[in-house]
């Protein structure tokens, strides 16, 4: 256990002592990789290989967040690439978020692999067909420089479509959200307009009762001004006026 403390001290003593040597210009130069990084790889971010260690992880986050540190470096915009190096460390020490990383890469290699494949079986040269059935040719190729270019951007090709479709399906999920919570206040609109109708017709529910009890004990009252009509009884020889035949029974 001293041993590996005494590796520590001595680690971070070439750690300042590294720094101290850096100027302002390769602070700067930092910041500016940084920030221009693919924003949807935080591999990209630390400057690692995608079989860094969560170990390596943490050593590369410390090495570049000290050197890009607001209260070390004087570039305008080192408190905003402090950050992305921070998220980034966050992401790749998450197994969630770092095995989902991971998967794309690996789908990534699959694909370069057999377009490699499909190419070199174009190829008549028997000897570089031998190799590749052998596998020797594409242990090598996948260790080189070429391919690891090419692997960073299928990479990030695959990246960005996964972020395309997850935001579509956000997008999807919040239009589905919106339209059952219109629904929803609609609905109870309804409900309300209901109780409230219902509510003024209990209201005015005595006066409907007291008009109907006085229609039937006094019957229609006639207005000042108007005629009443006739009544028409039954034949009454005594009347003046012309009666309707009364229909018998």
């Amino acid at each position: 256990m001293g041993e590996t403390s005494s590796t520590s001290v001595d680690d971070d003593l070439l750690l300042k002592a590294f720094f101290a040597e850096i100027g302002e210009a390769e602070r700067d130069n930092e910041v500016t990789r940084i920030l221009t990084c693919f924003k949807l790889n935080p591999f990209e971010y630390l400057n690692l290989p995608f079989d860094s260690t969560p170990e390596e992880i943490k050593k590369q986050y410390r090495k570049l967040s000290l050197m890009v540190h607001p209260d070390k470096c004087k570039h305008p915009q080192a408190k905003e690439a402090f950050g992305a190096l921070a998220k980034a460390q966050q992401l790749l020490l998450d197994p969630q978020e770092r095995e989902y990383i991971l998967i794309q890469v690996t789908s990534a290699k699959e694909e370069l692999k057999a377009k490699r494949k499909k190419q070199l079986k174009k190829d008549n040269a028997s000897k570089l067909k031998s190799m590749v059935d052998e596998g020797k040719y594409e242990q090598e190729y996948m260790k080189s420089e070429e391919f690891q270019n090419q692997l960073k951007l299928k990479v990030r090709e695959l990246l960005t479509d996964q972020e395309w479709r997850r935001r579509k399906m956000q997008m999807r999920i919040s239009e589905e959200e919106g339209r059952l919570k219109k629904d929803e206040e609609e609905t109870k609109e309804m409900w309300k307009r209901k109780r409230e109708h219902e509510e003024q017709w209990e209201g005015t529910r005595e006066n409907r009762v007291s008009s109907w009890r006085d229609f039937m004990k006094g019957g229609k009252k006639v207005k000042k001004g108007e005629i009443r009509p006739p009544k028409l009884k039954t034949e009454d020889p005594n009347k003046t006026y012309v009666q309707r035949p009364v229909k018998r029974g």
